[in-house]
């Protein structure tokens, strides 16, 4: 059993491209349940996302495998498979394994080391369990990439660091603060900036946002997706004195958040800190607010620093966390060799003990009045000749078969012996009795 992925990402295909080959929860039932009626697949997961797309499946031959993946996707999403094979990579065997480890990694991601992906992996793998179209070096593969996910995220720390802008403004208010669910936070403006920072927020468990925006109904619809209220941006002053936490993106052409209104403020805050974030260019806040006591006011190029920096920090714990993956792919790759190994090596051994059985049958009943003693030693003496053949391949296939060649090494063997082995597909395969017929043996 071999596996390969075809996929496309952020990196292959623009968003325009990506969304027709996305599958939502809706229909991803119906595509894995096409997608396993293909005969080169024996088991298979979909893992879709904002970002990728990406089909996994165990196959008894590989090129037929990504063949069958291809055609599927072309079906499903009326895309030719031309276009198909352009805009998709392709992985299989040791390098299909190290692709899926490393995503549910975060190694593979828009940003390196995020942890919505590991989450990401594990819905997909549970909803093809569900579904019923894994199997056992399905279900082994993708348990071990969800447990190399946990495993890198605990001991190399990648996704500890802010990395974005947004993300990084709510830990540093963190940092400052510390727990964040006793204090309140103000969004000023109801951009993508001011959005994420308010999902951060949400995120830490804020005691409450509030969100105010020019445009009231923008800031209703922000506020709506936080559980948080928005209010008139002609109440900013109001609110501004109640929040621990500011955090202003707006795209005016000039300050909306002034020093002396700030100034007055602080007196009534009887020395609880404001933390203040200017995520606006041009920034939304005066500079001279930073000097107030009891303000701490940062702007984008603060924030920019912290993510400068913390994205060196992922880069060495990326490294750190491909070590980890070679090693947990070395012993995914002795245990699949192993697994694809035992059933020729059975096959071996029955095509041996056949024609062993068969000579005796026939040497027996020619060599007449032979002792119950004689008759043991002779098939004493054809077991042994048998097991001393077949030691050295079986011994050299086990070696093999924990190797990136164990496959093709496997293959070899039974083309050479014929071996007709169950979900293993090799080519020019005749029946074992021709071989004998050639050989003389029968």
């Amino acid at each position: 059993m071999l596996i390969a992925v075809v996929g496309l990402n952020h990196r292959t295909a623009p968003v325009k491209v990506r969304e027709k080959l996305s599958f939502s929860g809706f229909s991803l039932e119906k595509a894995l349940q096409l997608l396993k009626t293909y005969p080169a697949i024996q088991g298979c997961v979909i893992l879709s996302t904002c970002n990728r797309t990406e089909v996994y499946a165990a196959t008894s031959e590989v090129d037929e495998g990504l063949n069958a993946i291809r055609d599927f996707l072309s079906r499903w999403s009326g895309v030719d498979v031309s276009e198909i094979i352009n805009i998709t990579y392709c992985h299989a065997l040791y390098d299909a394994v190290r692709h899926l480890f490393r995503v549910a990694a975060g190694l593979d991601s828009m940003l390196l080391g995020e942890t919505e992906i590991l989450g990401q992996v594990r819905s997909a793998y549970m909803l093809a369990c569900d579904y019923n179209t894994t199997n056992r070096i399905i279900n082994t593969m993708f348990q071990q990439a969800i447990a190399i996910g946990k495993r890198v995220r605990t001991e190399t720390g990648i996704d500890r660091n802010a990395v974005s802008i947004s993300y990084a403004a709510v830990e540093l208010a963190k940092s400052r603060l510390g727990s964040l669910s006793s204090c309140s936070a103000l969004i000023v403006g109801a951009g993508k900036m001011s959005e994420l920072a308010a999902k951060h927020l949400a995120a830490n468990n804020v005691s409450g946002i509030i969100v105010s925006n020019r445009s009231f109904d923008r800031a209703e619809l922000l506020a709506s997706q936080i559980a948080g209220k928005a209010v008139n941006f002609d109440e900013l002053s109001k609110y501004l004195e109640t929040a621990d936490i500011i955090i202003s993106s707006t795209a005016a052409p000039h300050c909306v958040i002034k020093t002396d209104e700030v100034s007055h403020i602080i007196k009534r805050r009887h020395g609880r800190e404001m933390i203040m974030i200017d995520l606006a260019v041009p920034r939304d806040i005066e500079t001279e607010v930073g000097k107030l006591n009891g303000v701490a006011l940062y702007d984008v190029d603060d924030l920019e620093m912290v993510v400068d920096r913390n994205l060196a920090e992922r880069k060495q714990a990326a490294i750190k966390a491909e070590k980890i993956i070679e090693e947990e792919l070395s012993e995914f790759m002795k245990w699949l060799g192993t697994q694809f190994v035992i059933p020729t090596i059975s096959a071996l051994k029955q095509w041996g003990e056949e024609i062993k059985r068969n000579e005796l049958r026939r040497a027996l009943n020619r060599l007449e009045k032979l002792s119950e003693h004689d008759q043991k030693v002779v098939c004493s003496l054809a077991n042994s000749i048998v097991n001393q053949i077949l030691h050295i391949p079986v011994t050299q296939l086990k070696n093999y078969a924990v190797t990136n060649e164990g496959h093709l090494y496997t293959e070899v063997l039974q083309n050479l012996f014929c071996l007709n082995v169950p979900g293993q597909k090799t080519k020019n395969k005749t029946p074992n009795a021709n071989v004998k017929n050639k050989t003389g043996l029968a």
